[in-house]
């Protein structure tokens, strides 16, 4: 138990440098006597003392006493040293996990060095219950002590009778306080024995730990919720039973506080407790540390850490059985033993090696696990530290940002009562354009300033202005959209141009006329070929072939032409003379004409003819 004491030592040690230099405000003695020397020793008493001292722990008690496997005059110099911290407490708690024996109608408590060989020696080897109520007298508020030993005391069947008459219950005996605010919880009710449980802790403390940190909640309640998680956990076999009255006023062992601020990590506690557990390294505390914190993620730490101990138990056993066996042989060759027995000899060496190597294998492996584990314990904290930083810079900023945008409108609220008071500062508005540099600028150079950033980044085509005109306020919308920022478009801020000025290049895609193109940061004149020309979607399309369509006055003008022949006489169409021949007689055609004369090669023989015939054109 040594190595759990150094633990509690050192938790006790960092109390009393980092808490505040007042007196205690709340105390707590917690003792547990499991390993006594003249009975078998108990089971749950260290483990329960354990998870009640870290259940005062994290109710934030001001000081937390947890002392295990105490003789009578430890016990003693403890009481005497709690009584001295109840001077200045509000509330006083004694708890104690042991044996615990009732002689003539008194309760003793049991140190672990007791041997009660008759009932004369409780008188010497004992403490009364007395000497506890004693040591929590002087606290103002509440003063509490809780005994879970109930247990079936194997003292009483051994022990010598000095007296027949002398009476030795079994468990304890009720006790009525005679100081007001005072409360005694037994484990059981006076003459039963209370049970341990089949796991680590006690039903009695389990239940302990689950109600009475709750916060605000009374402790008449809580004791009553406690004896209802008992009795249905022992198949109500034990009950627990309180002795003693408070007032009319609740009394918590917790107050309910408002929370104020930003909230202390609940995980804090647990993990300097992990580390302290981390740099003693041992089983014991490791043991004790799952016994105050048996689940969550530093369990599960705290589990591979025995893992690697156990680990490293295992290899060094292996290893003390490889040097016997190897003794063993070197002895038996020594005295000359026969072969068999050598080579026997030989094989358990052998197989010694083999289990030691796998053990040292299996120790490498839990020894990388919980490197892996504490690792990932290291990450998850670094994980929730800086979210919790980002959370609050996070709302800082937008404080800052709400503050800001407050003011800028207050003082462009009042800026018109104050240009006609002073007319001569009008523009001399002083503002600061960027943290931690101040500036004074007028409103109308902020208007042109923020409208030749515009233009720089690409959201306004116009040129800049003293005013804050609609053109303007359009541009800033269209900045708002690209760059992804919420500012006020309807006025020209401080912010605006920090944010403007913090763009190194375009931020508004640009957009041209008909007709030209974007090409980089200029638009250029779409040029066609031969046939093409720019259509409706800023493109090169064929010029379509132009079909000819009739207009009015081309209608009009055939109209008349077609009237003026048709009333005008129609032409002869042939010149009115009349050519016979020997086949017959017909019109002259159109454009021939009769000469009279003698044409030769026409009807003689000759060649010569005469009277008239038809020349055509």
């Amino acid at each position: 138990m040594i190595p759990f004491r150094l633990f509690a030592l050192l938790i006790l040690a960092m109390g009393l440098a980092c808490g505040p230099a007042h007196a205690d405000r709340r105390v707590a003695l917690v003792i547990g006597n499991s390993a006594y020397k003249s009975a078998p020793k108990l089971g749950n008493p260290a483990n329960d003392a354990t998870l009640v001292g870290g259940m005062f722990k994290k109710a934030g008690f001001d000081s937390v006493d947890v002392r295990l496997d105490l003789s009578a005059s430890e016990m003693r110099r403890m009481l005497r040293e709690f009584a001295a911290r109840t001077r200045d407490a509000e509330m006083a708690v004694i708890y104690y996990a042991g044996h615990g024996i009732e002689l003539d109608g008194t309760n003793y408590l049991i140190p672990t060095d007791a041997s009660l060989e008759t009932d004369g020696d409780v008188l010497d080897e004992t403490i009364p219950v007395e000497r506890a109520l004693y040591a929590v007298e002087p606290a103002k508020q509440l003063r509490l002590i809780i005994l879970d030993a109930c247990r079936d005391n194997p003292f009483a069947k051994s022990m010598k009778r000095t007296l027949a008459s002398r009476a030795i219950g079994r468990g304890l005996a009720k006790v009525e306080p005679t100081s007001p605010n005072t409360m005694i919880a037994f484990a059981a009710k006076a003459g039963s024995t209370a049970s341990d449980g089949d796991s680590r802790n006690s039903p009695f403390a389990a239940a302990l730990v689950e109600h009475l940190p709750k916060p605000g909640l009374d402790l008449r309640k809580a004791f009553g919720f406690v004896r209802d998680d008992v009795l249905k956990s022992t198949g109500y076999k034990q009950e627990p039973y309180v002795y003693g009255s408070l007032g009319g006023d609740d009394v918590p062992l917790v107050a309910k506080q408002a929370p104020t601020g930003p909230q202390a990590n609940p995980q804090e506690a647990v993990r300097r407790d992990y580390e302290l557990a981390l740099q003693l390294a041992t089983r014991d505390g490791w043991e004790a540390f799952l016994a105050a914190y048996p689940d969550g993620f530093y369990a599960n730490l705290a589990k591979g850490q025995l893992n690697k101990i156990g680990a490293e138990e295992t290899r060094a056993s292996a290893e003390q059985k490889a040097r016997a066996a190897e003794q063993e042989k070197a002895r038996l060759i020594s005295e000359r033993a026969q072969k068999a027995e050598q080579e026997k000899a030989a094989a358990a060496a052998k197989a010694a090696e083999e289990a030691r190597i796998a053990a040292e294998k299996q120790k490498q492996i839990e020894q990388a696990r919980a490197e892996a584990a504490e690792h990932q314990r290291k990450l998850a904290e670094a994980a929730a530290a800086k979210a919790l930083a980002e959370k609050q810079a996070a709302e800082k900023a937008k404080a800052e940002l709400a503050a800001k945008q407050a003011a800028e409108k207050a003082e462009q609220v009042a800026k018109p009562a104050a240009d006609r008071q002073m007319p001569e500062v009008e523009n001399q508005k002083v503002a600061a354009l960027s943290p931690g540099t101040a500036s004074t600028l007028s409103a109308a150079d902020l208007a042109k300033s923020i409208q030749s950033e515009l233009r720089r980044v690409g959201c306004l085509t116009s040129s800049a202005e003293s005013e804050w005109s609609s053109a303007a306020q359009r541009s800033l919308t269209l900045f708002n959209k690209y760059a992804g920022t919420q500012f006020d478009v309807k006025l020209a801020s401080l912010d605006a141009l920090d944010a403007l000025k913090a763009k190194p290049g375009r931020v508004c895609p640009l957009v041209c006329n008909f007709g030209f193109k974007a090409d980089g940061d200029q638009c250029v004149k779409i040029s066609c070929r031969a046939g093409y020309r720019v259509g409706d979607d800023n493109e090169c399309e064929k010029i379509p072939e132009k079909k000819p369509v009739a207009t009015r006055d081309e209608s009009r003008r055939r109209d008349t032409e077609r009237k003026q022949t048709e009333s005008a006489p129609s032409k002869p169409e042939a010149s009115g003379q009349i050519y016979c021949s020997s086949t017959g007689c017909r019109p002259v055609q159109k454009g021939c004409r009769l000469v009279n004369g003698v044409v030769f090669g026409r009807g003689s023989p000759n060649g010569a003819t005469g009277g008239n015939y038809e020349v055509c054109n």
